[in-house]
């Protein structure tokens, strides 16, 4: 055994079988590798070898043993010789995007960026800060793309907000063939009973998506956790991870040191303190940052990208894509008699503070929640009975008691027919014609409101009961959460309205079949409206948004109704949208929760709206931060990396092999549409699909696919027409499982260690070498393909010399017999010349392979000298120890990414002229 790794594609041989290689890691006393059968008796099974348990070979390139080819046009050569290019993992060194125009999606540049940022990086760690709605699901999915073909994304675990779960699955499937079996609570029943007890699950699926709060249960899944390393995880809404105590923080800091590539996103990545971005920062990368309190954004922008809607590049890119947003129209709502009384009541006593006769009702410890009575009146009466109930269980002195006692009795007095609002919601949504078909969303931020309209709606807008869902954070299971919110999608489903609380605000897809809003109360907060609006105002929405805020108004004088605060803080949030993008910066505080508390706070201090909210960002730093960075991209398009290939796309090289190895027996073809019933080895794959397309479908029964890119995106469409999001016609990207079920089942074709002879218009005998060359983590470095003849590598790139040799589609092959044993003979000749060539090259492949890290090292150590530089005598030794620890954790990081040993050499066919032909 040589002290190589096993690249992925390499053949070796294991219990006196063949395998392939998928992937091989460093473990503590060798490597683990996975492959899949490649001799008679272990074809297509798959298995995990240890080398320190098991005898492995890696077959040595000089024994080749050659096979004369006697397939029509030689079909069979030229389908393995195009396998392998695709098992192939890009190396290291190609920085390009290699599939960002392979999927179902619009070929927006801009979504492309983050793609191109990431793969820039020592390792793809990257935060990604686009405001609401350009798409980072997507963006996402393109960067997971470009690691799955590089060999980097064999395990990728997903961690969202349970509301998304299926949502973000949906997306990565339908957009990108990239299966992520759902660890929701049905899912983790379901591996619970077919696993033996104590069996970490996270070994059970490859590629996983599972909700935040399921997975920070440290004593159910903190010991797995411990023990998994992942090529990827992502982390959506990752701004809910800031906080040193939190179990979320101690998960993701867990999660960033157990995985190469790591991936946040949040359109606020942090609480209106530096150092909360900071801590999201060296998540990526610990020495990123020296002083948390004062760094710039040109410090760290290869590590996050952030754009608005007016950033240049997306406003050029989407055109109509995406319609611009409506204005927030105000709904003026006169309070009723009985509603008026409650507003003289909150005036004259709770709000009059210490100009009320006997001084404030409550003390200064509680004197914030004066206004929450208000807020929760301006939301409803409902509301308002509900928090009276609950302050009256808890409330001590007499004065407050007797207050409360007595806005509860005019609380008491309002019925539905008193409600201003209500009627104005009603006529509101009549306008919309939501009985016709249209159909509209209903925020609130009160419970007790959502429940109440829920209720209400349907008889007063004539209605079934079903033509209205409510939508709740807690009392809801993940399951009744993702089907309320599917059905809302659903064209054809009898939703017609949608009544929710706050936690559809923040990454909940909402537009599909909806572009009308209602705000039936309004958050003190620009963040949160913005976040309202978000879940209609995004990329794919076909119509403008529309938006309408209910504003109930008295006549009392000295009155707070909602003209105080609602009305002027819709204008704010609409102003800086359209000046700058965002409203998120403005106030500072950069969380709904801090924007509320600051302003109630300056409310009670006697500011007005105009005083405490500002027209601009007030932080510099942080406006900094957050204000648009693209990070260290070209000009112009993402450059493309140079991926070999010898067919001209997928559909070619997938279709000829078929036709070739007979895979699909009664496979109805109808030059779009494919469709049969999966081979078993073949359903055997499909079971890391996702669970309800499976079920929906009754996929590994019958499978229809498609290459056809239009075909893909209508029934794309029409899937939102029926009972299902899931389409029936799945789109097949070249990371789809079918794919690479057809690319395994060509590459096990030819025997073991042997490799094609082809008669090609060449004038002498022309060898195929594949050289690699890996890192410790058996990633390769460096990939060549090599033509050797006459004691020489031939000039030009290997699929250029196969096109001048005039293989392709239209050889004839005579099946005249070729003498094997001379050619065979050169093999060792042909070997050595490839691996004196790659020897010579070392050094050029090491200086462009060892150029980043080492300049990586150089910050290292600067880092480390600025990092103690600022420490306190007192605090020296701890800090030299923390920052010495990071600095040696980094080192290795860099060392293992270095190449090491030799090249693993691989002959994969000869080219022979027709004179060899006997």
């Amino acid at each position: 055994m040589t002290d190589t790794s096993y690249p992925p594609g390499a053949r070796i041989e294991v219990r006196d079988a063949e395998w392939i290689v998928r992937t091989c890691v460093p473990v503590a006393d060798g490597y683990k590798i996975t492959a899949v059968g490649a001799s008679e008796f272990v074809r297509d099974e798959e298995a995990v070898f240890f080398t320190d348990l098991e005898d492995v070979s890696l077959l040595r390139p000089e024994e080749t043993v050659l096979e004369q080819d006697d397939t029509p046009r030689f079909a069979k050569s030229r389908l393995f010789l195009e396998a392998v290019l695709r098992r192939t993992p890009l190396p290291q060194t190609e920085r390009g995007l290699a599939l960002s125009d392979r999927f179902l999606l619009d070929p927006l540049v801009y979504q492309q960026r983050p793609a191109e940022l990431a793969l820039r990086g020592v390792r793809p760690r990257l935060l990604i800060a686009d405001v609401v709605g350009l798409g980072k699901t997507l963006e996402i999915g393109l960067i997971l793309a470009e690691l799955i073909r590089r060999g980097r994304g064999e395990r990728i675990l997903v961690v969202t907000p349970q509301q998304v779960l299926e949502q973000f699955q949906r997306e990565l499937w339908t957009r990108f063939a990239i299966p992520l079996i759902r660890l929701d609570s049905v899912g983790i029943e379901r591996i619970q009973q077919e696993l033996p007890a104590g069996r970490n699950p996270f070994t059970h699926y490859k590629r996983i998506i599972v909700s935040v709060d399921t997975l920070k249960n440290e004593g159910k899944y903190g010991q797995h956790l411990e023990h998994m390393h992942w090529d990827a995880v992502v982390i959506d809404e990752s701004h809910n991870l800031i906080g040193e105590r939190t179990l979320r923080n101690r998960l993701a800091k867990l999660l960033a040191r157990r995985t190469d590539a790591l991936l946040l996103a949040s359109a606020t990545p942090h609480n209106g303190k530096a150092e909360s971005f900071a801590e999201l920062i060296r998540m990526l990368d610990p020495a990123a940052i020296v002083d948390a309190e004062n760094y710039e954004a040109k410090q760290i922008d290869h590590l996050y990208i952030r754009r608005t809607k007016i950033s240049p590049e997306v406003r050029d890119q989407m055109g109509a894509k995406w319609p611009d947003r409506g204005p927030s129209v105000p709904i003026t709502c006169q309070a009723t008699p009985k509603e008026e009384k409650v507003f003289e009541e909150l005036t004259q006593v709770w709000l009059a503070g210490d100009e009320r006769t006997g001084g404030p009702v409550v003390g200064t410890r509680n004197r914030l929640f004066p206004y929450t009575l208000l807020k929760a009146f301006l939301s409803s009466h409902r509301a308002l009975q509900s928090t009276v109930a609950n302050r009256l269980r808890n409330a001590k002195e007499e004065r407050e008691i007797r207050a409360l006692t007595t806005l509860k009795e005019l609380a008491d007095q309002i019925t539905d027919r008193d409600s201003s609002k209500l009627d104005a919601l009603v006529t509101e949504l009549e306008r919309i014609v939501v009985r016709d078909g249209n159909r509209a969303v209903v925020f609130s931020e009160s419970v007790e409101t959502v429940n109440w309209l829920a209720d209400v709606l349907p008889k007063r807008l004539k209605l079934p009961a079903k033509a209205v869902d409510k939508m709740l954070g807690s009392g809801m299971t993940d399951q009744q959460q993702m089907q309320i919110i599917e059905r809302f999608g659903l064209s054809g489903s009898d939703v017609r309205l949608l009544v929710t609380t706050d936690v559809t605000s923040e990454g909940v897809n909402l537009h599909r079949q909806c572009h009308h809003l209602i705000h039936y109360d309004v958050p003190w907060s620009l963040i949160r409206i913005e976040q309202r609006n978000g879940r209609i105002d995004r990329y794919g929405q076909r119509h403008q948004p529309q938006f309408s805020a209910l504003l109930l108004t008295s006549g009392i004088d000295g009155v707070k109704d909602d003209r105080t605060v609602s009305a002027k803080l819709l204008e704010k949030e609409e102003t800086a949208h359209r000046a700058f993008g965002t409203a998120e910066a403005i106030t500072g505080e950069y969380r709904p929760e801090a924007e509320e508390r600051r302003l109630i706070q300056d409310l009670l201090a006697g500011k007005t709206v105009e005083e405490s909210v500002p027209d601009v960002p007030i932080d510099e730093l942080l406006g900094d931060l957050l204000g648009p960075i693209e990070g260290q991209v070209t000009e112009g398009a993402p450059p493309r990396a140079d991926v070999p290939r010898l067919f001209a796309g997928t559909r070619e090289f997938v279709g000829e092999a078929i036709d070739t190895l007979n895979l699909l027996p009664g496979l109805e073809d109808d030059g779009a549409l494919l469709a049969f019933a999966p081979p078993k080895d073949l359903v055997h794959r499909l079971s890391a699909l996702p669970a309800d397309y499976l079920r929906t479908h009754d996929i590994k029964k019958r499978m229809k696919v498609t290459f056809d890119e239009e075909l893909a995106k209508r029934k794309l469409a029409e899937a939102r027409d029926q009972k299902t999001l899931w389409p029936d016609i799945a789109y097949l990207s070249d990371l789809h499982p079918l794919v690479e079920w057809v690319t395994d089942k060509v590459l096990v074709q030819l025997g073991r260690q042997t490799a094609p002879v082809i008669v090609a218009q060449v004038d002498e005998p022309t060898y195929l070498v594949q050289g690699v060359y890996s890192n410790h983590f058996g990633q390769p470095t460096v990939v060549e393909w090599m033509a050797v003849a006459s004691g020489r590598v031939l000039p030009g790139k290997m699929p250029d010399i196969l096109a001048a040799a005039g293989v392709g589609p239209d050889m004839t092959n005579t099946g005249r017999p070729i003498d094997l044993a001379p050619l065979t003979a050169r093999i060792p000749d042909a070997v050595a010349t490839a691996r004196r060539h790659l020897e010579e090259r070392r050094a050029h492949y090491d200086a462009e392979i060892v150029a980043p890290l080492n300049d990586y090292r150089d910050h290292l150590e600067s880092w480390r000298q600025l990092t103690l530089d600022g420490t306190h005598v007192s605090q020296r030794k701890k800090q030299e120890e923390r920052v010495d620890d990071t600095v040696e954790r980094q080192r290795r990081l860099l060392d293992s990414l270095q190449t090491t040993g030799e090249p693993l050499l691989r002959v994969l066919a000869v080219l022979v002229p027709q004179e060899a032909t006997q």
